[in-house]
């Protein structure tokens, strides 16, 4: 092989390999930063939640069942969503947010950034409970986790119970 085809080679395979990153790097969105608080500022984000919890009765296995709970931003600076992940892989959470819907988030989800909440602003966790994935009959209690940047409540835990047949 001549210099000049290994250097036509070599190019090609230079121009091919930019080419090839644009398009894996093109929806990308670049890391948010967390913003930190301690619970002694005043100016922060504040969560208040109704109720964490909901009895979803008797179920069958072959059932989906989903409950949305909702919770709002009080503070005055934005309530960031941090990470979302579940006690089992039968059950995900996912944030809607006015008209941003995450994807689900299960127990094996890795760490990343979801979404921020304006203050005064409320959103829903919706939980979804597939007891077919993985069977368990009679009581059961699955809870999901949310992570946030508010100091008095970093960690948001909303959880379901059923008696499963």
């Amino acid at each position: 092989m001549s210099i000049k085809s290994i250097l036509v080679v070599t190019i090609c395979f230079v121009i091919f390999v930019v080419i090839l990153s644009f398009f894996v790097t093109a929806g990308q969105k670049p890391p948010v930063g967390t913003l930190s608080y301690s619970a002694e500022q005043k100016d922060r984000p504040k969560t208040e939640i109704n109720t964490t919890f909901y009895d979803l009765g008797n179920i069958k296995v072959s059932d989906v069942k989903q409950k949305d709970f909702s919770f709002k931003n009080i503070g005055t600076k934005p309530l960031q969503i941090l990470n979302i992940n579940s006690s089992c892989g039968c059950t995900d959470g996912k944030i809607i947010y006015k008209d941003f819907t995450s994807k689900a988030y299960g127990m094996h989800s890795e760490r990343e950034y979801v979404t921020e909440i304006m203050p005064g602003d409320t959103a829903i966790l919706r939980l979804t409970y597939r007891p077919a994935t993985m069977p368990v009959y009679g009581f059961v209690e699955r809870e999901i986790y949310v992570t946030t940047n508010d100091p008095e409540n970093q960690k948001l835990i909303f959880s379901i119970k059923a008696n499963v047949k």
